[in-house]
């Protein structure tokens, strides 16, 4: 696919949170080589500077440049260390903690560790922070129709959606404030891309070997957002004046039904890597879905997170939002819809030795 959206970004230094993350790898190679697959290029010769963890494989962000500080959010002196110098910078803050050893990290993690490197940013003097949030402090939609827009309500069911709407609710205070720094907020839902975690890759073998798990009729919808989609639109967060002080659903042009992502993943295995699929039958009440959210709230409540439960209470809701906001201010256009994002997952995986 010809390269042809260039986004500039006219600053010293970008600042990287979560560079060795799943969609922080794509973002990386964004600012520093741009993503011409999907239609992506960045102005080049940016200095990008990464906030890692202790002990993440960071010889392909070395490759690519990035400089790179050790450390944690949770930690005020790394957060010092990682901002010293930014002054006119750039921040794209995506760390964060999804499936935890603990309720706790949630917090401790997604809302004080966001609010540590906000502040340290403030003070260092860093111009723009773009800040990943998810669908999670929404919710689920209340009927596979609906869509979430910007205006949507709160309405968290667990840590996570918890953690993440304090963190907003801490963001959206700081931009009322009227601070030196803009902030941005996105949201992005459920998304899939190279670069993708093993728990991605078991959702192909499911599917592959025809257990994964429909979970009432399949007609629930669910927003994904392909990681260069995601990408894109968080450049553009960064870089557009209009976004400061706003909030922005990211991802692909329409949901999709659960029946349509088992369907559409099952003929990429078939078609475009000659793989033998088995029929999916694997269908449990929605029921199911609904006990296991009761358990997943019961558990968290008691400080313990299961993921399997967790994961089990979504199968059946409709979690969709609305990119129409994204589209109008920012420019924000998905190039990559489900079949030709699962095909690149796919090959990705094949050839990283992540075996379907």
């Amino acid at each position: 696919m010809k390269a042809t959206n260039r986004i500039p970004l006219n600053v010293p230094l970008v600042l990287l949170t979560g560079a060795s993350g799943w969609l922080g790898r794509r973002v990386a190679a964004a600012l520093t080589r741009g993503l011409p697959e999907a239609g992506l290029l960045a102005a080049g010769g940016l200095l990008v500077r990464a906030l890692v963890p202790a002990g993440e494989d960071v010889s392909q962000l070395r490759e690519q440049g990035l400089e790179i500080v050790t450390g944690d959010i949770r930690d005020m002196k790394s957060v010092r260390a990682f901002v010293a110098g930014a002054q006119g910078a750039v921040l794209i803050h995506m760390a964060g903690v999804i499936h935890p050893k603990t309720v706790a990290q949630f917090e401790a993690i997604n809302t004080q560790g966001t609010i540590n490197l906000v502040t340290a940013a403030q003070r260092a003097g860093v111009q723009r922070a773009v800040v990943m949030s998810s669908n999670s402090p929404i919710g689920c939609n209340p009927h596979p129709d609906h869509r979430f827009t910007e205006e949507s309500p709160y309405n968290p069911s667990a840590g996570y959606g918890r953690s993440k709407m304090l963190m907003e609710k801490a963001l959206r205070a700081e931009i009322a404030a009227g601070g030196p720094m803009q902030i941005v907020i996105v949201r992005a839902p459920w998304f899939y891309g190279p670069n993708q975690p093993p728990r991605q890759t078991l959702f192909f073998k499911m599917i592959k070997e025809g257990r994964f798990p429909i979970v009432g009729s399949g007609r629930n919808r669910r927003s994904l957002g392909y990681t260069d989609n995601l990408a894109q639109g968080i450049l553009l967060a960064a870089a557009h004046e209009r976004a400061a002080g706003e909030i922005f659903w990211l991802a692909d042009e329409t949901p999709y039904t659960m029946n349509e992502i088992v369907e559409v993943v099952g003929q990429v295995l078939r078609e475009d890597f000659r793989m033998t699929v088995k029929p999916n039958q694997f269908r449990l009440p929605g029921i199911v879905g609904d006990v296991a959210t009761m358990v997943d709230v019961t558990l968290q409540y008691a400080g313990i997170y299961f993921q399997k439960a967790h994961v089990l209470s979504e199968m059946n809701k409709t979690i969709a939002c609305d990119i129409t906001k994204a589209r109008k201010v920012l420019g924000y256009a998905p190039r990559i819809a489900l079949r030709e994002g699962m095909r690149f997952s796919i090959d990705w995986c094949l050839k990283n030795g992540q075996k379907i």
